[in-house]
């Protein structure tokens, strides 16, 4: 289709640690705006990998546990450099944000109470609801496509709204009716003749050999696995024996290293499940507080699942157990950044080699598919949940037998929370701004409203 030029170049890792440095500060807009801006970068810009290729490791990116697209990063910096290409492209696109949402955590538990703090908070919240419901719309635009997608979304609704049926048992089952029912119908070729593979930077290395790594080895994954197992398990065990299991530093260790493992579908849907262990099991922080970690998590570039990061700064910042509070809390933020992460390094690095060999496996697209249509419904009851503390003071919960609901006190509403946040879904749906302009808009007018209005 393009007369390509002479051959590209090679890429040294340094060079292209500056072009993932570059993609990890520009990388807002979550990760379907983060996926994009690699695309432009690495598929149409450079052209250092190939559409086909970039897709196919989006797809399993997707199915993994973790921000696909951190992961996806790691992927293709791991088939450019192997595994220190993987290690530049991961960290650089979690380390802007990472330094970014610590200051802002700090700034926040130090001043909160200061009215203009909490002023500007509570415009940022409602504006959030807005995105998180947008947020509804967009995937299950793209992941509703048949007739089970529907029963599994609403199946998955149900589960966890009425009944709080833990997350990961709802992945789990999303799969195994995957596996079972979901194997989509084989798709026709693409029209237009054969081509010949685009000229990419990996196909030269794919011709030159460069490419071994790709293959799998049983001896290789397990060197992986014992390497990244040990440097995700051996601080939380350090912990536990230093600290002792009732501190508040292992009980984020350990429960962001489960989030780790159940983490399918993007930072959206696991948020439900973070907020009401963080939120109602741990008291490491208040419902509305969910809310203003998101809201920094989308204004600050990186994955949203950076979130974690601000939760476990509070919960630290406020029971330091014998430190300074802001050291307390810059542990908890970098422990649970650590354990958040390396898993993510564990996914890619042991199971790239044999996601490259397994193209095109039918049953695994089903069961990603049916996940996603899952997560949908997970998606929509984390839209209630926080609706209902943003617009309401007082949010009561009613057990009925099996059924567990949270009912509002409906004389408890804040009217200027309801109408921040319909302005923000008008400004989303109807005009299309950016996410990050909307949240600047509606956090300037929730200051305004408050200050002005007492």
């Amino acid at each position: 289709m393009s007369t390509s030029p002479d051959p590209l170049a090679p890429v040294s890792l340094r060079e292209a640690a500056r072009v993932w440095a570059k993609i990890g500060l520009l990388s807002f807009g979550g990760p379907a705006g983060q996926v994009a801006l690699m695309h432009r970068e690495l598929v149409e810009r450079r052209r250092w990998i190939d559409e086909d290729r970039f897709l196919h490791a989006l797809s399993y990116c997707t199915l993994l546990p973790g921000p696909e697209a951190q992961q996806l990063a790691t992927y293709i910096g791991w088939l450019m450099h192997k595994t220190p290409g993987g290690l530049v492209a991961g960290l650089l696109f979690i380390l802007p944000g990472f330094v970014t949402i610590l200051a802002l955590s700090m700034l926040y538990a130090g001043f909160h109470s200061l009215p203009a703090v909490s002023a500007l908070f509570f415009g940022l919240k409602a504006a959030v609801l807005a995105v998180v419901a947008e947020a509804v719309l967009r995937i299950g635009r793209r992941a509703l496509q048949r007739r089970l997608h529907f029963l599994v979304a609403g199946g998955a609704f149900v589960a966890i709204f009425l009944f709080s049926v833990p997350f990961p048992l709802i992945v789990l089952g999303a799969g195994l009716i995957g596996l079972a029912l979901g194997a989509p119908e084989p798709r026709a070729a693409s029209g237009g003749p054969a081509s010949a593979p685009p000229d990419t930077l990996l196909e030269q290395l794919a011709r030159s050999g460069g490419l071994a790594h790709t293959k799998p080895s049983a001896r290789r994954a397990l060197r992986v696995l014992l390497l990244w197992g040990s440097l995700w398990g051996a601080p939380v065990a350090l912990l536990g024996l230093l600290r002792g299991a009732g501190s508040v530093l292992f009980q984020e260790a350990l429960f962001f290293s489960e989030t780790a493992m159940v983490t399918f579908g993007g930072a959206y849907a696991v948020l439900a499940f973070i907020a009401q262990r963080a939120v109602e099991t741990y008291g490491w922080l208040r419902p509305g507080e969910m809310l203003d970690g998101l809201g920094l998590a989308e204004t600050t570039p990186g994955p949203l699942i950076l979130v974690v990061q601000f939760v476990g700064f509070l919960g630290a910042y406020r029971a330091p157990e014998g430190l300074p509070p802001m050291l307390a809390g810059t542990l908890g933020a970098a422990l649970t950044l650590w354990v958040t992460f390396v898993p993510c390094f564990l996914w890619i690095f042991l199971g790239a080699p044999y996601v490259e060999a397994i193209r095109g496996n039918r049953r695994l697209e089903g069961a990603l598919s049916t996940i996603t249509a899952a997560v949908v419904g997970v998606i929509l009851n984390l839209s209630l949940w926080f609706g209902l503390h943003v617009c309401f003071a007082v949010v009561e919960p009613l057990k009925l037998g099996p059924l567990s609901l949270l009912l509002p006190r409906w004389s408890s509403v804040d009217l200027g929370a309801v109408g921040l946040a319909g302005l923000a879904m008008v400004a989303i749906f109807r005009f299309h701004r950016a996410v990050p302009e909307v949240l600047a808009l509606c956090a300037a007018l929730g200051a305004a409203l408050r200050l002005l209005g007492g």
